[in-house]
């Protein structure tokens, strides 16, 4: 019996929050699952140890970020097998970022294909993405350059995605092949999510504030996942 893809979500969400208590130790406050279209994203509440803690009133974010890296890569191994069975697609990419502040993150996963219907357009939501993508390629002309495609996903009611391929320069590249991803990592991050909370017209296009925003990259492939969680309007 194929599970209602609510059920699965549910019961996705809770196997991810068991991993990670396995993998780091302590799990999340909350874990929920939403998917449409190729992607399947987490959207994770309440999860910095103490250590973690310690560490970020001390300015030491990097080490936090060096040491998540590390073990998300056992938690993307060990979630894919998974994900692949349950969904019967095969994973083109995981992507993961961290907003410690908020103690709020993200993991985000695209499938090779479709993993949910696409929803109907009276079901995707009252934004319009056109004026979404363009406020990004502004803010990432703004840090680095315009991105050779970017492309817009309503998820769930609350949660937009947004992929950028061919957003770095040469430059950025060669630090990549010199060995220094971690790095340019750290840099972008911090560089960009400045803009595009300083610079970015996001509340306007959503007719919503906006409770987080989440971004990373897949150096290796020259691509990059954003996420934008609205704030629950109820």
């Amino acid at each position: 019996m194929v599970l209602p893809m609510q059920q699965k979500l549910m019961d996705i969400s809770s196997l991810t929050s068991k991993l990670l208590r396995k993998s780091f130790g302590r799990g999340p406050e909350s874990c929920y699952a939403y998917a449409n279209e190729r992607f399947l994203v987490f959207y994770i509440r309440g999860f910095m140890s103490p250590l973690e803690s310690t560490l970020l009133e001390n300015g030491n974010s990097d080490n936090i970020d060096i040491s998540r890296h590390i073990v998300m890569k056992s938690v993307n191994n060990q979630l894919k097998g998974i994900l692949e069975l349950e969904f019967e697609q095969d994973i083109e990419s995981f992507y993961h970022d961290w907003n410690y502040p908020q103690n709020t993150g993200m993991i985000a996963v695209e499938f090779e294909g479709d993993i949910a219907q696409p929803m109907a357009r009276n079901q995707g939501g009252s934004v319009d993405l056109k004026p979404l993508i363009e406020e990004v390629e502004r803010i990432s002309i703004l840090v680095q350059k315009r991105p050779e495609r970017t492309e817009a996903y309503f998820i769930s009611p609350n949660i937009y995605l947004i992929k950028r391929d061919g957003i770095l320069v040469q430059i950025e590249k060669a630090l990549v092949s010199k060995g220094y991803e971690h790095t340019l990592l750290v840099t972008k991050d911090e560089l960009e999510k400045s803009y595009l909370h300083r610079d970015g017209r996001f509340e306007e296009i959503f007719h919503n504030p906006v409770a987080d925003i989440l971004v990373d990259w897949d150096l290796s492939e020259d691509r990059s996942i954003m996420c934008f969680v609205l704030k629950d309007n109820k």
